[in-house]
């Protein structure tokens, strides 16, 4: 028996639907698993086969393919435990849902059945929403993530039991609804205040008027004089966010992974500080398919580069064309991803350690005429 599940995998920053189908042939038992997927997709039938056991449903003792549509593109990560869980149990014919064609679902599986977060869920809540579909079925730990959605139901479910019980009518669940206004307000304030530096009149006038135009900063000074302080309480005198700069820089967070379980949104811009030996990669983005870098996690907010002349050079240059566009395009022989790079750049260095200061180059007075000179 074959059954389809709607589900949607992270790619880039975006979201992409797929489609997860389930197929129960005659043969020797053995899970298949086809469209490429990575070593954690492939991983997913023993966590799959001891989450339905451990639930209390039979596992298939059957030849079991499972493909993933579409299957010209790679498949990264767990998040489809719950929707090939969901596809054998209907293909097995242990669940019967009206509800499968309107809902998406995605989720890595514990084996004792519990449904873990995953990345980019806001990114797949937005896909399924273009998409048409009516709802998805979240991990609990990402349903005020994937809320902040529009014209989605966003059902949050704690273990596959709870999944199944929701797809067959048995268990009603609310849909997760939050208040955006009541998020902003809290999430919007700073930890570090740009009101908490004393003294230095001269630092804090300059990034006022660096904050107020947009532009780049290079502080030099010895250590200790507060260039780190000053630079980490810099967001918080630039413009607030909007909402729709609030959901970009949360999307590449989420697919990045690095959203806190229960977040909702940022609020506050961003504020990123690599160490100084960071390879190229790691500050602009890459992978064999490409994650966001330190220049895209600062997506409107400041990258703060400490010891600037320590960073290698080629590292430096790399930061051009994203400073230029505002974006980085990232090429593999799979295709290309562009992540979004509005920054603020912020360079900090010390003094030249032998205490000379440059002089002005004197042009000689021939040369200011323009009179010609003898070889």
């Amino acid at each position: 028996m074959l059954a389809t599940i709607k589900s949607a995998t992270p790619y880039g920053i975006d979201g992409l639907a797929c489609e997860v189908e389930v197929d129960l042939s005659p043969g020797l038992p053995k899970v298949v698993v086809v469209g490429l997927p990575d070593t954690a997709v492939r991983e997913s039938q023993d966590r799959v086969r001891s989450a339905m056991r451990n639930s209390g449903y039979l596992f298939p003792i059957q030849r079991v393919t499972v493909n993933l549509a579409p299957a010209d593109v790679k498949k990264e990560g767990p998040a489809f435990d719950l929707p090939i869980a969901i596809g054998m149990l209907v293909a097995h014919g242990q669940l019967v849902s009206d509800r499968l064609a309107d809902y998406a679902l995605t989720g890595e599986l514990a084996l004792d059945g519990r449904v873990r977060p995953v990345r980019g869920a806001l990114a797949m809540a937005m896909r399924c929403a273009e998409d048409g579909l009516k709802g998805i079925v979240v991990p609990a730990a990402n349903a005020n993530e994937a809320a902040v959605v529009d014209d989605i139901e966003v059902v949050a479910v704690e273990d596959l039991t709870q999944a199944v019980g929701f797809l067959t009518g048995a268990l009603p669940l609310d849909a997760t609804v939050i208040d955006l206004d009541a998020v902003f307000a809290v999430a919007g304030r700073y930890e570090e205040d740009f009101s908490d530096v004393k003294g230095q009149e001269a630092a804090k006038r300059a990034l006022t008027v660096a904050a107020a135009g947009g532009h780049n900063v290079i502080m030099i000074g010895p250590p200790g004089v507060g260039k780190t302080m000053v630079a980490q309480r810099l967001p918080s005198i630039l413009p607030p966010l909007t909402l729709g700069e609030s959901l970009e820089t949360t999307r590449i967070y989420s697919a990045s992974g690095m959203l806190l379980d229960g977040t909702s949104l940022i609020a506050t811009r961003p504020f990123r500080a690599p160490h100084h030996t960071v390879s190229a990669p790691g500050l602009v983005g890459g992978g064999s398919v490409p994650s966001p870098g330190e220049i895209s996690l600062a997506h409107h907010g400041v990258l703060f580069l400490d010891e600037l002349p320590e960073f290698s050079r080629h590292t430096l240059e790399v930061l051009r064309q994203p400073l230029e566009e505002g974006r980085v395009t990232i090429s593999r022989a799979a295709g290309a991803l562009t992540f979004p790079a509005q920054i603020m750049l912020v360079g900090a260095l010390n003094p030249c350690p032998c205490r000379t200061t440059l002089k002005p180059i004197r042009v000689p007075e021939t040369a200011r005429r323009g009179d010609n000179m003898a070889a």
